[in-house]
């Protein structure tokens, strides 16, 4: 006698217009089909520009809702891999979590963000995560933008892309890429040469972005024509910077003199992106951060716009997100028994 399927699955097809785009889709040997399948408990059976989706109902429609982002993105030209699967299969993870503990589902997208992307001379950039998506909107359209979370979340890297693209497009006149030295006193005067030469390991993150974006002869005749510069924080002081898209990279190692000396420098037609990690702080024992007491200063301005990363915005190595959430429960952990210098928003 057949076995009867169970009530409870449900079996949805959807159909894709062009087969070409299925082989980046399915993945290699069908590897991306497979992955799902593993980690989402579906069946997933392709039938020539079809395939079909076997689960419980809701899971069902949420696996095609991923299906349907991803072949997006590979419409509008862009490269679905790995790292981008496993984002989504946890996002949709994470949707059904909250909704077995809510009862309700919420409207967290997925990471398709097409529709935001940039492109550079020598890249095409796309968010790969929804806060992602949200960061580039903010960089586009707020005067004043802030980034905080963990190492790998694209902070950095996309607002040196956001000032490239606003820059090509003549709505900033210069570029203005800004961290602090750290170490700027005993430990840097061991390095070899004048003062450029002991902060350029500092600064060398940013100069790497650019290169990948512009090429390293297009970077060196912005820098010969003024149009672009890559300085430590201290340069910063008594300056009025208009008509510049100004980044300050590694914000958790500023003091509060220095944040306020940052923030009050940027000028008319200015754009100013400050990024960090406030988990990683690097000060001296007992000396506050800038970035996090700015959070607090500065939370009710509502030209200031805040974006909070997590280690599910992570996207480097998977690895590198399981680390960062390994670190934030313990975090939380800790918190419970106590504040954590610097750390607390």
């Amino acid at each position: 006698m057949a076995k009867t399927a169970e009530p409870h699955l449900f079996t949805e097809r959807i159909e894709f217009p062009d087969n070409r785009l299925l082989v980046h889709l399915y993945g290699a040997l069908d590897q991306h089909l497979k992955q799902l399948e593993q980690q989402l408990q579906v069946t997933l059976l392709p039938q020539g520009n079809a395939l079909l989706i076997t689960a419980s109902r809701a899971r069902a429609k949420k696996v095609r809702q991923l299906l349907e982002s991803l072949y997006a993105a590979l419409e509008q030209g862009h490269r679905v891999d790995h790292q981008w699967l496993e984002r989504g299969i946890r996002t949709l993870n994470d949707k059904s979590a909250r909704h077995a503990a809510t009862g309700h589902d919420n409207n967290t997208p997925l990471p398709n963000n097409t529709e935001v992307g940039l492109r550079t001379p020598r890249r095409l950039l796309y968010p790969r995560t929804a806060k992602q998506a949200e960061y580039l909107r903010a960089l586009n359209q707020a005067h004043l933008t802030f980034a905080i979370g963990p190492a790998g979340t694209g902070k950095t890297y996309l607002a040196v892309a956001a000032a490239v693209t606003q820059w090509l497009e003549g709505r900033v006149a210069r570029i203005i890429l800004t961290r602090p030295a750290i170490e700027a006193g005993e430990r840097l005067g061991f390095l070899p040469g004048d003062l450029q030469a002991k902060v350029d390991p500092y600064l060398r993150p940013l100069h790497d972005a650019l290169y990948a974006m512009l090429g390293p002869e297009k970077v060196e005749r912005m820098l010969a024509r003024n149009e672009l510069e890559v300085a430590p924080l201290a340069y910063m002081r008594g300056r009025t910077l208009d008509e510049a898209f100004i980044i300050l990279d590694e914000a958790q190692n500023t003091t509060n003199e220095q944040m306020k000396m940052f923030l009050t420098r940027f000028g008319e037609g200015s754009r100013a992106a400050i990024s960090g990690d406030i988990t990683q702080i690097d000060l001296p024992k007992n000396q506050p951060s800038g970035l996090v007491q700015a959070a607090k200063i500065l939370q009710n301005i509502p030209e200031a716009v805040f974006v909070y990363f997590t280690h599910q915005d992570v996207v480097r190595h998977a690895l590198v997100g399981k680390i960062v959430q390994a670190y934030e429960q313990a975090q939380a952990g800790h918190d419970k028994k106590g504040p954590a210098r610097n750390s607390e928003i």
